[in-house]
């Protein structure tokens, strides 16, 4: 059924996910010629962050509507799951990559956008766990018939 809770936690799921689109990961402050500059990550500056980002953001909002077939929307999950963990990484890989450049920055901090994914996985997980409830309850269920 589409009305069940983790409808709603893959739902919130994706909405925050869609988030990074409009925050930046990453701000660092570096010295060019004397000059304060702002370097920013952002998953719109990487075509392998943009498409990761895409696509932990469309898979929770499908797996909303396979609510018939729990297998192929739990694998969904652990799919998203996932991906979402190889993205945090990348996206260490390349603050790493910024710290250590030549011109290396005098301070930097990590926004928004690289919190998203982390609370993304809690309501993941979430909505694993609310499936697994609702397969339980089916199969106790068959076996009263």
């Amino acid at each position: 059924m589409i009305q069940r809770i983790q409808s709603v936690w893959l739902l919130i799921a994706a909405l925050l996910t869609a988030g990074l689109f409009g925050f930046d990961m990453y701000h660092a402050h570096t010295l060019v010629n004397g000059v304060d500059t702002l370097v920013e990550i952002r998953v719109n500056n990487d075509y392998l962050q943009l498409l990761l980002a895409l696509i932990i953001t469309l898979l929770p909002f499908a797996a909303i509507f396979m609510f018939k077939n729990r297998k192929r929307q739990q694998n969904l999950i652990m799919l998203t799951l996932v991906l979402t963990l190889g993205f945090l990484a990348y996206m260490v890989i390349k603050v790493t990559n910024l710290n250590n450049q030549v011109p290396q920055p005098t301070k930097g901090s990590y926004w928004i956008g690289a919190v998203l994914p982390v609370i993304s996985m809690v309501f993941l997980i979430m909505a694993n766990n609310g499936i697994k409830k609702d397969e339980k309850l089916v199969k106790s269920l068959d076996r009263l018939r």
